[in-house]
């Protein structure tokens, strides 16, 4: 596949994503990122720890600006987002990986929380098709 079939391909999925979808793909975006990151700490390269960790923490504060107050859940989900946060910035500051997986490892409960929430959104609208 091209680069630009691809870059329309994304753009599209992105476009057509249901609310829930696209806090699928945030969740997905700051894993990868802090992969990266990761892979910054292992392979001593600052840039790129740097970068992606940032990346992680714009998708993480995007989370935590867009949570509805008037949930009950946003009390308790805030302050983890906001614990992610600090993590990710103490993981640059300190070049720690270990840190770094700490961060690595929450996001992936929210992730994986989330995306059986999606699941069962799409079983309840559409029934046993909606597995996809």
């Amino acid at each position: 596949m091209s680069t630009q079939a691809y870059q329309a391909y994304q753009n599209n999925s992105v476009e057509t994503a249901s609310p829930g979808e696209l806090t699928l793909m945030l969740y997905n975006g700051s894993l990868k990122f802090m992969k990266l990151a990761k892979k910054g700490i292992e392979e001593e390269n600052i840039e790129l720890r740097n970068t992606n960790i940032q990346k992680a923490q714009k998708i993480v504060q995007e989370l935590m600006v867009t949570m509805n107050p008037d949930y009950s859940i946003t009390q308790e989900v805030m302050p983890l987002y906001d614990y992610v946060n600090r993590r990710l910035m103490d993981a640059n500051l300190k070049n720690d990986a270990s840190i770094l997986e700490e961060a690595f490892e929450i996001m992936t409960d929210f992730r994986d929380t989330w995306k059986e929430v999606v699941k069962q959104t799409r079983q309840q609208q559409f029934g046993a098709g909606g597995n996809a």
